[in-house]
């Protein structure tokens, strides 16, 4: 047996004892088991837990490069559902992934839209490509005088 033959069945009873190695392997458990060029959007679980993206969700969907949604099975259901939901309703597929290395820390991601192939987008953060709109976040509604107050149209206070 040569050199290469015996370091060819090496290799086959490494894998058979060990399982395949994986590339990247810190990469996919970041990414819920997919690579970062394949990522067309991410959202956190912080920011899942902060408000609704699901409008993001399905405008990501609708664009046609997304195959697969990554969602962060270790998460309670009622901030997974309505996802779930929207990928349902637009025909998509997703994934849950229950595995114990998909944490639920705040830093690690809740949900990982993905392609087949590498697409190479930027940015891929949730609120970095659809930021709130400054009108849309809590500000206080503009104090009126007792003026303006008195004569609002319709009475309306």
């Amino acid at each position: 047996m040569d050199n290469q033959e015996k370091s060819s069945l090496e290799q086959r009873l490494q894998n058979g004892v060990y399982g395949t190695p994986k590339i990247n392997p810190d990469e996919q458990r970041r990414y819920l088991g997919t690579f970062r060029e394949r990522v067309c959007l991410t959202i956190s679980n912080a920011q899942i837990k902060e408000r609704s993206w699901t409008t993001a969700v399905e405008t990501e969907l609708k664009k046609g490069v997304v195959t697969q949604v990554f969602i962060n099975g270790n998460l309670p259901d009622q901030l997974t559902h309505p996802y779930v939901q929207v990928i349902a309703q637009a025909g998509g597929n997703f994934t849950l992934k229950t595995d114990p290395q998909f944490k639920t820390d705040p830093d690690r991601l809740a949900l990982v839209m993905a392609a087949d192939d590498a697409v190479y987008q930027s940015p891929i953060d949730v609120a970095k490509r659809y930021p709130v709109p400054a009108a849309a976040q809590d500000q206080p509604a503009p104090q009126l005088s007792w003026w303006q107050r008195l004569f609002k149209k319709g009475g309306q206070e």
